[in-house]
């Protein structure tokens, strides 16, 4: 959407719709937006392909009203995570439209009705108590436009169910996978596929998994090739790496195909 705003107002004021002051106007604001509190990056869709999202987690409500406000302006669709559900009853007070989906503790403003680019992200499970941080995940691949599939429970104990779904694998360019405990599920996958994996280490686990630590190392030591390892119970920095590759390979895709 800041693409398209940027490109009608150099277009207005070729065709002498805009004076070059009333573009000017209008084009300051786009690095960003200072709103006393928060500095909003408007440009950062043009920059990354990807808009700023609001991290809710330790912001009052009124400012996350009012950043969600700003961003609508600039922004088709707008995605505010770890929004805990009671400051969320307050938010969707004031966009009854959103979408919350209160397991992942996101907020989608204007989310998207179908997939807007090819390419499936595939999120996988190792245990329904990871669900949160897989959600979360899913969630942002779809705010971000991208066909995605979840595949939920499949973890070591009992391998022979995602086995059984070795097709859904074979489907995906990224691969996703969420996992506590002692985190082997990305190896096993890694070991599994050509495509690139990217492990989410969860929280969930007995006290010797310190909270999600046990997991996180046990990721970071993977013997399989081509797995890389995002933040604990970080399921929207795993859906926003799996994009920008994604991407990155439809891009490259389209240049090999303009070569020909």
């Amino acid at each position: 959407m800041m693409e398209e705003n940027i490109r009608y107002i150099l277009q207005a004021v070729l065709s002498g719709l805009l004076t070059i002051e009333e573009a000017f106007k209008q084009l300051k604001i786009l690095p960003y937006e200072n709103v006393g509190f928060a500095c909003l990056d408007h440009h950062r869709s043009v920059r990354t392909g990807q808009a700023e999202v609001v991290f809710c987690q330790g912001k009052e409500t009124e400012h996350i009203i009012t950043i969600i406000r700003h961003l609508d302006v600039h922004n088709s669709n707008v995605l505010a995570t770890r929004l805990e559900p009671d400051k969320a009853e307050l938010v969707l007070q004031h966009f009854p439209d959103a979408h919350y989906d209160s397991l992942a503790r996101c907020f989608i403003l204007h989310p998207l009705s179908e997939p807007t680019m090819k390419g499936q992200i595939l999120i996988i499970t190792a245990g329904t108590a990871d669900l949160a941080v897989a959600q979360e995940a899913w969630l942002t691949a779809r705010y971000l436009g991208h066909e995605t599939e979840m595949l939920v429970d499949v973890g070591v104990s009992g391998i022979h169910r995602l086995l059984h779904k070795r097709y859904l694998l074979e489907q995906a360019e990224v691969i996703i996978v969420v996992a506590g405990m002692e985190g082997a599920l990305a190896s096993v996958v890694g070991g599994l596929v050509e495509q690139p994996v990217i492990a989410v280490p969860t929280s969930i686990g007995y006290g010797a998994n310190f909270q999600g630590l046990s997991a996180l190392l046990s990721m970071l030591n993977s013997c399989a090739a081509g797995v890389g390892v995002v933040n604990i119970d970080n399921g929207y920095g795993a859906a926003a790496l799996a994009s920008a590759i994604v991407r990155r390979i439809l891009a490259g895709n389209s240049n090999n195909q303009l070569a020909e």
